[in-house]
């Protein structure tokens, strides 16, 4: 199974963005942290810069028709445009800002939106452009406002990506499950492993051990308390967090997951359309490669509305585009933002790639209600994944607090507790003293 197909390639780089731990760097010099934020004047008009991520050359054609469109209805503007390779995206931003250079209209992934987000280097457009909230899925606008900040919002919501279950139904059968049942619970989700480990005799496991994949949804939906009310510190260290901890040690101790996965060494893809395990990737974007690549596997697969647990929550993957604080042409960079991100561009843009509408009328389309006879995976995972943007609560998203850097210290210290190297008790709270100082360093930066 290969997956060096190039539209998923840069599909992947448009969901998975610039994951690199740049937030840890300061913002010192000729930033925009301290600028004047601009008003609007009432013209749309000037040369504004737009930066994408990694859209050329697969999109290449459509960006420039999207752009080409914009300065025919706007003939007073004129847009640059610019796309940045994934790697070191990043890094990029924080030499531009402290340079005083960043772009009008910026894409944005989670972590570069919390990059300059937090450090005063985006617009609030619900400032500057109010009106706009209507007009986008409630749940993708919400995913731009900041900790302390009331109702400002920071970025218009773009593409989005919801959280799906993903199953092998032979498999589910062959271990005594109801393909027609799936879990809805993390608990019950555990249970299923349990029983798949139990029936499976080593031929084939139940999901991958890498508690990266897992944190911090599954303990949002068991109800842990991720941050204190304020949201200024880390408050996951309760009983149900070790109770986690402990079901995934036993689910690993009988065979529940690959071993060898714990550490990320396994390719899922590989793993699941080798028939070898049960739950596949929570995206439907995944479906889509194992139909390619694994269309024996693929014939078996059956979706489903993703695990929410009791708060009925999903999560969901939000790609954003920022206006630069201090624009000096606010009224064209707003409108262009949200030309790019109205119904009708985003549905052409969910034609070529496996993201969905953040736009409430492109979310509407038919396209995304179609499921066939309700046979074929991939056309019922874009049905489900847009019913359940429409209608579930979209807060189990990663929060701004969890960075890379945290995760990374959280999952080292579940890792051993999983291993037996250190207790479930031990593992959680070092996890959160480890997640509140490098919440503290943040602050001081």
């Amino acid at each position: 199974m290969t997956r060096s197909n190039p539209t998923r390639t840069a599909v992947a780089a448009l969901v998975a963005g610039a994951l690199l731990s740049a937030t840890a760097c300061g913002l010192g010099g000729a930033g925009t942290g301290d600028a004047e934020e601009a008003e609007r004047t009432g013209r749309v008009a000037g040369e504004i810069t737009f930066r994408t991520l990694q859209l050329k050359p697969t999109f290449t054609g459509y960006v420039q028709a999207v752009i080409d469109a914009f300065e025919k209805e706007h003939p007073e503007v004129e847009v640059k445009w610019e796309d940045v390779p994934g790697d070191g995206y990043n890094e990029k931003l924080v030499a531009d800002a402290q340079a005083g250079a960043l772009p009008d209209v910026v894409n944005l992934s989670t972590d570069s939106f919390q990059l300059l987000g937090d450090r005063g280097m985006l617009a609030d457009v619900a400032k500057l452009d109010g009106d706009s909230a209507k007009e986008y899925v409630p749940g993708a606008w919400e995913q731009f406002k900041l900790p302390g900040r009331g109702d400002s919002v920071y970025a218009y919501p773009w593409y989005v990506t919801p959280e799906i279950l993903t199953y092998n139904r032979e498999l589910f059968e062959r271990s005594g499950l109801d393909p027609a049942a799936p879990p809805t619970s993390v608990e019950q989700f555990f249970d299923y492993a349990e029983q798949i480990a139990a029936r499976s005799g080593g031929q084939y496991s139940a999901f991958m051990a890498d508690p990266k994949g897992r944190l911090p949804g599954d303990w949002q939906k068991m109800g842990v308390p991720l941050l204190s009310p304020q949201k200024d510190r880390f408050t996951f260290d309760t009983d149900k967090a070790v109770e986690w901890v402990e079901r995934m040690k036993d689910l690993y101790a009988k065979g529940a997951m690959p071993k060898e996965s714990l550490l990320k060494s396994d390719d899922i893809n590989q793993l699941y359309g080798g028939g070898k395990l049960v739950f596949g990737p929570g995206s439907p974007g995944f479906v889509k490669d194992i139909k390619q690549n694994a269309p024996q596997v693929y014939a078996k697969t059956q979706v489903a509305g993703a695990v929410t647990g009791r708060l009925g929550h999903i999560g969901i993957y939000a790609q954003s585009l920022g206006i630069r604080k201090d624009t000096k042409h606010p009224d064209a960079a707003a409108e262009f933002a949200k030309w790019v991100t109205n119904g009708p561009n985003q549905v052409e843009f969910s034609r070529k790639a496996t993201i969905y509408p953040s736009n409430a009328q492109g979310l509407a389309d038919p396209f995304f209600a179609d499921r066939g006879d309700g046979k074929d995976a991939e056309t019922l995972a874009r049905a489900v994944g847009a019913e359940q943007l429409k209608t579930a609560a979209l807060d189990a998203n990663t929060p701004v607090q969890w960075t890379n850097q945290v995760g990374d210290a959280v999952v080292r210290e579940v890792q051993k507790a999983i291993t037996g190297e250190q207790d479930a008790r031990t593992a959680v709270k070092k996890a959160e003293e480890a997640a509140n100082r490098l919440l503290a360093d943040a602050a001081r930066t």
